[in-house]
């Protein structure tokens, strides 16, 4: 009975090894997500910057325009608005670099979280791996009686290779 006891240790032995890098394997994946996340919110701020870029240089456009069609002279008033424009650009464009920034560090975030959760799993399963060949081993010592050696308890001195009590053990 104890060699089956043995067995089915073993195999859950090799099951834990299996389940722990199956959910390794699972957080790896989380890792490639997170980090496509991180690489579309770059993309994206790229495609919002280049949009603001073009809607405000539209608008700049539109303002001169309606400056000189008012009769005001650039030279003052005129600037003073075009400038006023351009500073607050500016501001809107740090706006979107910064949420970017804030996106792709929650998504590198939850890679490096991903990744510790993985090498938890993996040390769990090894954990439980290592019970399980324990448990095999005591069983596999119970069925031998004891005598002899114990896989637990290594093997026991028999003497010396000369034959008498107490030397070196085989």
């Amino acid at each position: 009975m104890s060699w089956v006891s043995a067995a089915v240790s073993v195999a859950s032995a090799r099951q834990a090894s299996a389940i722990g890098k199956y959910n390794q394997a699972v957080q790896n994946r989380n890792i490639e997500a997170a980090n496509q996340d991180a690489l579309a919110i770059e993309q994206q701020k790229n495609l919002d910057i280049a949009r603001f870029d073009k809607s405000f240089a539209k608008l700049q456009g539109e303002t001169k325009t309606k400056i000189l069609k008012s009769g005001v002279d650039l030279s003052d008033t005129g600037l003073r608005i075009l400038r006023a424009n351009a500073e607050e650009a500016e501001v809107e464009k740090d706006i979107i670099e910064y949420n970017a920034s804030i996106g792709k560090s929650r998504a590198f975030e939850k890679a490096n979280f991903a990744r510790m959760q993985g090498n938890l799993e993996r040390m769990r399963a090894r954990q439980a791996e290592l019970a399980y060949y324990a448990k095999a081993a005591e069983s596999l010592s119970r069925s031998s009686g004891g005598s002899g050696s114990s896989l637990l308890s290594g093997p026991q001195s028999m003497g010396s290779a000369q034959g008498g009590a107490g030397g070196r053990p085989y």
